[in-house]
């Protein structure tokens, strides 16, 4: 896999550190293991979905942590309980850790497990004081001036 060099845009922008970091991380990491495959999904305008394909893991064998801007699943199969007797194993059962990077105000709404596959809802939930707010504008008469008196004056003091 051919891999850009974000050098002259690291130059040239102030800010954008964390950004191009996510970009070289995430091509390395697709360069190397795709394992367990995974779907991403918008389902709704703020509403994202993760499928990650779990086949042969239960509910306790999986770890989903979710901190400032990154998800972590981890799987971890516990080998000493199964005394099966395989003549053939395909079902791949070995342990794997897939990290996400989360924009900003991203939550993770739910995670489920079922049919091998686990999904994890995700909602983005931008604060009321940092969304666009559209200012009323007043007709009228002008805002009168304020006249202090010289007992303001001397509160002031």
């Amino acid at each position: 896999m051919r891999q850009f060099d974000l050098t002259p845009y690291r130059r040239s922008t102030i800010g954008f550190d964390r950004l191009f970091d996510m970009l070289e991380a995430s091509a390395r990491q697709n360069g190397g293991d795709n394992y367990p495959p995974f779907n991403l999904e918008r389902i709704a305008e703020d509403h994202y979905r993760i499928t990650i394909a779990v086949a042969g893991f239960r509910r306790d064998e999986i770890e989903i942590v979710a901190q400032q801007n990154l998800l972590t699943v981890k799987g971890k199969k516990d080998k000493d309980g199964d005394q099966s007797a395989y003549l053939h194993l395909g079902i791949a059962t070995r342990s794997f850790e897939r990290r996400f990077e989360l924009a900003d105000f991203i939550r993770v709404e739910d995670a489920r497990l079922n049919d091998g596959l686990l999904t994890v809802d995700l909602v983005r939930e931008v604060p009321e004081a940092l969304k666009p707010q559209t200012i009323a504008i007043k007709t009228g008469a002008p805002l009168a001036a304020i006249e202090s008196s010289p007992a303001d004056e001397t509160k002031a003091a």
